[in-house]
């Protein structure tokens, strides 16, 4: 068996929704074991799509331990204190707030284990909007990627949570670089989303910048695929569409070829094609339009373009690429199955394993932390943990309903 880095270490996570979660997905597939701490209500995404589990908590969450946890009880607290005395690294994304409240600041969390690598993903990082509230949107909409994402005259988000998905990835790079190198100051981790869509957008804002220094304003186009014409999706005759990876002058003269565009000398010449890009647009959008879908592929792939079809989220893991062994997870939950694709990279942890039933975990880590029944029995009666409830979702009736 393919030995995985992390195995053996102890991750704790207080996660709700994308960012949190999604980190601690990588570091369960990187094989460290990880607690999902849950309030016995249950991270918000177990009750998001019709009384059930949303996308977000069946994609990133598998493979881990759920132990339900009153964090806001005396009883529940000291529960979650033994638990971090014992953990390698402790990651949340609470609102500022809420950690204060609930005691799992950096200072709190140093005071019960100093050795703890200790991560919090939060709306801002230190400045004067770090006890603000933000969400992915709002990154977006901080950072410039909004004001270029404009949907019937109104900024729009993205709609993917790309800003939350790349804040859990920046965390997970340096809670591997704190393991390496564990210096007391590495062991205190805080990613802003904003500060993540700073560093996403980096380009962009160096490119403005150039662009005032050389033009003396703040030029624009619509687009890093519309600045090269030819670059993007085009229907065909059959209604389907396809993306034409069109970058370079190389790639313009097989798109030519395939499509029969003619020989203009002129055309071959990028900086002339953003000249003429109305023209060459049109060019392009008339000549996949009088072609199906089979025979543009033929065409295109017979010249050597490089291209795929858009496809609707249904289709995507039909395709031949992604069914390669080793790059999707099925797993049953709720009495309904599911596929999911894996980490990409290499061997993945416990192939199959589904998310966890709400308070699966519980009694199992409490007994192996040291409380015995009897313990586990008062914290039970007094609120402070919760065990899996059987027959909590409700996905089954509804399916039933519909048949």
């Amino acid at each position: 068996m393919t030995h995985l880095p992390l195995a053996g270490r102890l991750v704790i996570e207080l996660g709700t929704m994308v960012a949190a979660p999604f980190a601690t997905h990588i570091l369960a597939q990187l094989g460290a074991e990880v607690i999902k701490v849950e309030p016995p209500t249950g991270d918000t995404t177990r009750a998001l799509v019709r009384g059930g589990p949303s996308g977000t908590f069946l994609a990133y969450n598998h493979s881990k331990k759920s132990v339900a946890i009153d964090l806001a009880s005396p009883e529940g607290a000291a529960v979650f204190r033994v638990l971090l005395a014992r953990a390698d690294v402790l990651i949340h994304n609470l609102a500022p707030g809420a950690a204060r409240k609930l005691g799992v600041t950096a200072e709190d969390a140093a005071a019960i284990n100093p050795a703890l690598i200790y991560c919090h993903i939060r709306g801002y990082a230190a400045g004067p909007k770090e006890d603000d509230l933000a969400t992915n949107p709002v990154a977006e909409a901080a950072t410039g990627v909004m004001a270029d994402h404009v949907i019937n005259g109104r900024p729009s988000r993205l709609g993917p949570s790309y800003h939350d998905q790349f804040a859990g990835t920046y965390a997970v790079i340096r809670i591997m670089a704190a393991l390496l190198a564990p210096a007391p100051e590495a062991r205190r981790i805080e990613i802003g989303l904003y500060e993540t869509g700073l560093h996403v957008a980096g380009r962009d804002l160096a490119g403005v910048q150039l662009k005032m220094q050389l033009l003396g304003r703040p030029e624009r186009e619509g687009g890093g695929e519309f600045s090269m014409p030819g670059y993007g999706a085009y229907q065909t005759r059959d209604g389907r569409w396809l993306y034409l990876l069109v970058l370079t002058d190389a790639h313009w003269l097989k798109l030519s070829q395939a499509l029969g565009l003619g020989d203009d000398p002129e055309l071959a010449i990028l900086r002339n094609r953003k000249k003429r890009r109305e023209e060459v647009e049109a060019a392009v959008r008339e000549a996949m339009a009088a072609l199906d879908c089979g025979e543009a592929e033929a065409r295109l792939g017979a010249a050597g373009v490089g291209f795929t079809e858009v496809l609707p989220l249904e289709r995507v893991l039909e395709a031949p690429q992604a069914r390669v062994p080793g790059k999707l997870r099925d797993f049953a939950f709720g009495g309904l199955d599911f596929t999911v694709p894996e980490f990409p990279g290499g061997a993945a942890a416990a192939p199959n394993l589904p998310p966890p039933a709400l308070g699966q975990h519980t009694m199992e880590v409490l007994h192996r932390f040291g409380l015995d029944e009897s313990q586990c029995a008062r914290l039970v009666q007094q609120g402070a943990v919760a065990s899996e409830k059987p027959g909590y979702l409700s996905w089954a009736p509804v399916r039933k309903a519909e048949a």
